[in-house]
Formats: structure tokens, sequence, C-alpha cells
């Protein structure tokens, strides 16, 4: 099972309920293996899968990486220099904040608010640098551009066009507009662990609430959205469960207890 953290069991105050706590351990305990696939970052997702109880392959950085819980990388999909630089002239031109990283580093070229949203939310420390076109390596794990809901919503339709069959574009939480590898998102990490843990694509879950879920979840033998996502996210699942706090992590280990039964 392919688990998103934000808004799916990590409310958006960064909470966990115990009962969502709960029915995760029981579907571990069940011999379900629950693999964390996320936008974080490493660094940033590594706390709350051991606060879960995961152990074994953690999907990050939507996708692009996948880590061993010691830090070690299995697949890494960046995306390149150039088009990265692509991205970050185009969030330039428009004054938004744009960010990158190396290294597990969170990386901006000015100490914007945007960018201690981020970083708070992310549980990143943030590192301003003169320019990110000389700071950021040949590849980058994603660029993300943070500003508000409004207005990135307004910007995914040109930003997808405009990079359509050269990079993958989504909003994470309404806030976070993602830029990844064509080659990375979340479906093709989950399928890359699957086949890693021989588990076969009818055997899998994908459970998740935000654009960059509506891949795996998709791409899953049994995908989940959480209520209330958006229409692509929906329309890609093969049911829905409530979100963190409202019994969903319940509903869903009930579901899967009643398949392995």
């Amino acid at each position: 099972m392919a688990l998103d953290l934000d808004g799916t069991i990590l409310d958006l105050r960064l909470n966990l309920d115990p009962r969502d706590v709960e029915a995760l351990s029981g579907i571990i305990r069940a011999g379900v293996t629950v693999v964390a696939c996320t936008g974080r970052p490493f660094p940033g997702a590594l706390p709350w899968v051991k606060k879960l109880g995961l152990e074994g392959p953690i999907i990050c950085y939507q996708g692009a990486e996948v880590r061993m819980p010691d830090g070690t990388t299995i697949l890494d999909h960046g995306v390149r220099h150039d088009l990265a630089m692509e991205v970050i002239n185009f969030a330039r031109d428009r004054g938004l904040h744009v960010q990158a990283y190396r290294d597990d580093r969170l990386m901006v070229e000015r100490d914007r608010p945007e960018a201690h949203e981020y970083a708070d939310h992310a549980g990143m420390e943030i590192h301003v640098v003169g320019d990110l076109d000389a700071a950021m390596g040949p590849t980058t794990p994603k660029v993300v551009i943070v500003s508000t809901a409004q207005t990135l919503e307004a910007l995914l339709p040109e930003t997808r066009r405009r990079w359509q069959g050269r990079l993958n574009v989504a909003t994470s939480v309404p806030t976070y507009l993602e830029f990844t590898s064509i080659e990375s998102d979340k479906a093709s990490a989950v399928a890359f662990v699957c086949e890693r843990l021989g588990i076969r694509q009818d055997q899998s879950v994908a459970v998740g609430d935000g654009r960059n879920d509506a891949s795996m979840i998709a791409w899953a033998g049994l995908g989940v959205a959480v209520e209330g996502s958006e229409p692509e996210v929906i329309a890609a699942a093969d049911r829905t469960i409530p979100g963190p706090g409202h019994g969903g992590i319940k509903q869903l280990a009930d579901v899967l207890m009643g398949a392995a039964g």
C-alpha cells in the first residue's frame, strides 16, 4: 500500500489522529507492506515514517527519489538543470517564490515568507543561495513554486501546456506547484517499489488526496482518494474515504481485511 502523508493521514495542521495510526498499525499487522509515498523531501518525510512505524523504502520528492530509512538512494530521477532553470526563470519573471534542492537542502534565492511557510510545513532548514543556477547540481529532485492557491490554480493549465512531455506538473497541497522529471511521478515510483518487492500491480493499493497522487491512484490495483479531492483525483480512484481524523484509514483497513478474508 502506497500511502500519501499530507492530507491523507496527516491533517493540514500536521496532526496525526491516534485512531488513524492504530488503523494503519492493524493494516501492517495483517501483513500489508505500507510505503510512504510523499512529495516531501526525504528529511521532511523520515520523522513521519518513523512515527507511523513504517519500514522499508520511502518514496519522496513526488517519486523522484526512493530512499531507504538510512538515507540510501535506490531510485533517482531528478529534473535536468536546463529544465529546472526554465521553471525558475518562469517564476522569477512573475515575481513568484521558487525553490530547488541539492543534497536534501532546501535552496532559495530570497528569504521570503513563502519559503518559511514551506520550511515550517516540511520540517526543513532554509538555505539562501546567491543564484540557483550556480547552486543546483546537474539535477534537482523537483522545483516548487509556492504561492496562493488562487494564483497556482490559474497557473496550472499554462504550466502543464508549457512543459507537456518534458516535466510532470501538479499541485500537492493547494499552495505548492511542483515540477518533476517526466520520468518521475508517484505511479512510476510505486511501480518500481512493487517490482523490487515482488508485488503484482493488482495486489497494490494507493491512497492520496492531491493532484500529485492521481497517477499512482490510477495505476494501483485499488486506487483510493480522500473525499473532497480535486475532480481528477476522484476520477482516478476506485473508491473514496474520509480525510484525516474522520475514520478513513479505518474504513480502508476494513476493506483490505475483508479482501484478505
